[in-house]
């Protein structure tokens, strides 16, 4: 077998990351996983997690690489998991039993019943195993891991906003601020998501559908919650803080839209991990309801936000920001 090479392992890790990227979320209750098996340099076997948890991303993957497996790598975003279970065969003795020669996992798994021991299994069989701590791996498992980690699923702030931070036009105006092409961005990010929260104003005032409306994927329409003290109207599920959003579980991925209100209770409560934030190309006056602390200029200063991502969409353009995990004292 060559010698690792450090650039084309984090490129291969990347690739298993984008590839588990099309079992979110239907994965649930399991992480999606992304696994590729190389072979001199090309790939003879790919998989990722399948609707409802299985098969698992290894399984998939060394089905197909079959006999061309054996002598290969494996890439895969997840330490393969230790535990038996009813539902199929531990991927941790699936892999040490498939004669590869070597094995790049980009993110040790926080569950119990593997951490720390799905390696070593495969460490025993006479297969090479590095741990490569992957950022696009550990982005791939972000749901996940905040449901291990944390108790809670990831959550996504996803607002339109004014060059200004204004989130609505004037009353008799279009209810509309970003174009058709953002608003289909933001269809498909539903698509991605186990649920997606609105406060109660924003259920009153417009009564949102919050389904995912693009041809193809429209049975991926998330679950609706609503952020009130009262009961929620049919089809609806209800928290009555932001610090109730374990009871979302076992969703791993949730999305808050709506209003100011719910937007600022969970940004009080420090649990947004990621705000996708849609900026028209206009300004409002007037007496609208808006965010200032999230105007572009405001989060350039930030402390508490890395932007990570801009793209245009149509004439409006989509920014992506990473909570900063705050350093212990």
């Amino acid at each position: 077998m060559p010698p690792a090479d450090p650039s084309a392992d984090r490129r291969w890790l990347e690739a298993a990351a984008r590839l588990a990227a099309r079992g979110v979320p239907l994965s649930r209750p399991n992480p999606s996983v992304g696994a590729i098996v190389v072979r001199g340099g090309m790939v003879v076997g790919r998989g990722w997690t399948r609707i409802g948890g299985r098969p698992h991303a290894e399984a998939v993957a060394l089905e197909q690489a079959g006999e061309l497996a054996r002598g290969a790598t494996l890439y895969v975003t997840l330490e393969p998991c230790a535990h038996t279970s009813p539902r199929g065969r531990a991927c941790a003795d699936l892999v040490a039993t498939s004669g590869l020669a070597r094995v790049v996992v980009g993110c040790l798994d926080p569950d119990p019943r593997t951490a720390g021991q799905g390696l070593p299994r495969i460490e025993e069989a006479g297969i090479a195993v590095d741990l490569l701590r992957n950022r696009a791996c550990e982005a791939s498992l972000a749901g996940y891991l905040s449901v291990r980690r944390l108790g809670r699923p990831h959550v996504t702030l996803k607002l339109a906003l004014s060059q200004d931070g204004a989130l609505a036009r004037p009353p008799g105006e279009s209810q509309w601020l970003t174009g058709e092409i953002a608003r289909a961005h933001v269809h498909a990010m539903r698509s991605r998501m186990d649920a997606i929260l609105v406060g109660g104003g924003t259920l009153r005032a417009d009564n949102p559908r919050l389904d995912v409306r693009l041809a193809g994927i429209e049975d991926r329409s998330p679950e609706r919650w609503l952020l009130t003290h009262g009961e929620p109207p049919a089809g609806w599920k209800s928290i009555a803080s932001p610090n109730e959003i374990s009871a979302i579980l076992p969703a791993q991925y949730l999305m808050v839209e709506g209003g100011a209100q719910t937007a600022r209770a969970f940004l009080a409560a420090g649990l947004v991990d990621r705000l996708l934030l849609y900026r028209a190309p206009i300004t409002i006056p007037g007496d609208v309801p808006r965010l200032p602390e999230l105007t572009a200029p405001i989060l350039a200063g930030s402390a508490a936000w890395q932007h990570i991502d801009s793209r245009p969409l149509g004439s409006d353009t989509l920014d992506v920001y990473e909570a900063i995990p705050c350093s212990p004292e």
